[in-house]
């Protein structure tokens, strides 16, 4: 499981160094080691929803768009926000069409590295 959320963290950093305009917060690319024990959880979860979704669909994800993608690990972890944030801020739980352009192209980069993990 630990190994799962580190995945997903090195993910998120790097598509944030990638997409991210400009220099990132420094939260944005917190080391895993420093990351919060809700957020190591929240990434781990949401590692599993998409590693198990690949897996219920017999490798057809690939067929999917980048968008798609995107949507879906942004809905997984909008989902761990709410279970570990009792009221999260607007932005911390905003719908797909209201994040972030470099945020949206880093949910796909996760969702793509996490399905060629197998």
């Amino acid at each position: 499981m630990t190994e799962d959320g580190r995945i997903f963290r090195e993910a998120w950093i790097a598509g944030v160094r990638r997409h991210f305009p400009g220099e990132p917060k420094p939260g944005y690319v917190t080391p895993w080691e420093e990351t919060p024990d809700w957020e190591r959880a929240s990434a781990a979860a949401v590692f599993g929803q998409v590693r198990d979704f690949v897996a219920v669909s017999a490798g057809t994800t690939a067929k999917l768009t980048r968008e798609q993608k995107g949507r879906f690990v942004a809905t997984c972890w909008i989902a761990q926000i709410h279970k570990h944030i009792a009221d999260p801020k607007p932005a911390y739980v905003a719908d797909w069409d209201d994040l972030p352009p470099w945020q949206q192209e880093t949910d796909a980069d996760i969702f793509e590295v996490i399905e060629r993990q197998g």
